[in-house]
Order: structure tokens, then sequence, then C-alpha cells
């Protein structure tokens, strides 16, 4: 008799102690969100208000820009140099996001995302990766994407045929 008492203190001290830390991770999750949240909204914030070292201070050093046109595949470098004239001009591009999803790995240092954005294309989507480093949020990748409705997908095709063909040729040669 002694021994299920002590089984069930034991089983009801454990429920007791894996639900708090289920509800302490929440938390760290819901948190961490939010400042993931922030950090992508002062980064699209600062392109549209040019503010050139700002936006590029919330990427990594290795990061990397995916644009809507095939051939955007730039390191951190080279999309620091095509933005430059825009941010210089004092018009960069204006994303304001619409919706986002974040999602935070087990570990708390790895972070993706997508969004959908209203933008000068009309409604694209953009997606992510960032990674927690001294307690900083810095994005590593950034894929830009024009969202075409699936009812137009065929006529997005034959628009993009001939140049699509000549990318191919030079990825192929």
């Amino acid at each position: 008799m002694i021994k299920k008492r002590y089984i069930l203190i034991f089983l009801i001290v454990f429920s007791a102690c894996e639900n708090k830390q289920s509800e302490r991770k929440n938390i760290a999750d819901t948190s961490e969100k939010e400042t993931i949240n922030t950090t992508l909204d002062a980064w699209h914030k600062n392109a549209s208000e040019s503010n050139y070292d700002s936006y590029f201070n919330a990427m990594t050093n290795s990061s990397i820009f995916i644009g809507t046109d095939a051939s955007e595949n730039w390191n951190n470098k080279e999309f620091k140099t095509f933005s430059k004239p825009f941010f210089d001009r004092g018009k960069a591009w204006d994303f304001k996001p619409l919706t986002r999803n974040v999602y935070v790995s087990a570990d708390g240092n790895i972070a993706w995302f997508d969004e959908l954005l209203d933008t000068w294309m009309g409604i694209c989507r953009g997606s992510g990766v960032l990674s927690k480093t001294e307690n900083t949020w810095k994005i590593e990748q950034y894929v830009l994407s024009v969202t075409i409705p699936n009812t137009h997908i065929t006529d997005v095709i034959a628009i993009k045929k001939e140049k699509d063909s000549l990318f191919l040729s030079r990825l192929k040669n």
C-alpha cells in the first residue's frame, strides 16, 4: 500500500514538472517568435525608409538573398552592391507584411518563416531562415517570390517561355 502511494505521489509530481517545462517552452517560443517578427518588421521598414546600414545589419555577413528573377541569387556582398543605388536614391522597396508564420528549432537557435507581402508587384511571398547569435536574430537567407493565381499559370508560363529557355541553355552549358 505504501509503495502505491509513493508511485502515485511520484506520478503527480512528475506530471506537474512536465507541464511546467512545457509551459516554459511555450512562453519561450512565443517570446522568440515576437522577437523574430519585430526583427523582420524592422528589416522591411528599413528598406522602405532607405536605411541601408540598418537593413544590412539585420543580415549575417554570409546571408543569401534570392529574388524573383531566376538570375537573382546574391550573397551578402553582391546584394549590397545591387541594392546600394536604390537606397542612395531614397527609394528602395516597400514590402508590407500581411501574414507571417514563424517556426523555431528545438534548440532555439534557428528559425524559419514564410510571409505574404503587399508590394509594388502585388502580393508576393517571402520566406527565409534566421540564426540566433549572441542573443540576436539575423537573417541568413531570404527568398522573394511573386505569387501567381493557379488559374493564370498557363499564361505566365507562356510569357516566361523565351526567357526561361535562354536561362536554361546558359545553365546547361
